[in-house]
């Protein structure tokens, strides 16, 4: 995908539009009209609608993070071989092996030049996610997130 900005911290996160500006608001218009008309005409079929909506609402979350968390363990599978690159091989073991998964995750942005050094600052002292994206000095751009 082309992107016409540099890629950094304040930018970095996706929208998908057909999903976050039209599905959302579509299956939210239908879960707010299913409410109304159990409140307003309280029957068996606005019960059915309201099951109905939020069926659609749950659906609707599933399709999106179930890929989100597929995607990530290719990331943190991603993640560990260039660790297993770039760090010393005395120290690869310790530090790959304390990394959680969000903070494998956020370390796929930094450089390669600046990942042996970060990677080690956040397993040693636990640094969230946010904390290690803004650690990073040289961005190294995610295109192909979802």
């Amino acid at each position: 995908m082309a992107q016409t900005t540099e890629q950094n911290l304040s930018n970095h996160t996706r929208l998908d539009p057909p999903y976050h500006f039209v599905l959302l608001p579509l299956i939210v218009a239908i879960l707010v009209m299913a409410v109304i008309a159990l409140i307003r005409h309280p029957s068996p079929q606005s019960v059915w609608m309201l099951l109905v909506s939020l069926a659609l609402v749950l659906a609707a979350l599933k399709a999106r993070t179930y890929p989100l968390k597929a995607q990530d363990r290719i990331i943190r599978l991603e993640e560990r071989l260039r660790l297993e690159r770039l760090l010393p091989e005395s120290k690869r073991d310790l530090i790959i092996s304390k990394l959680t998964e969000s903070q494998l995750v956020a370390l796929r942005f930094a450089s390669d030049g600046e990942l042996p050094a970060l990677a080690e600052t956040a397993a040693t002292k636990q640094l969230p996610p946010k904390e290690i994206k803004k650690s990073i000095q040289s961005w190294r751009p995610d295109l192909f997130r979802v």
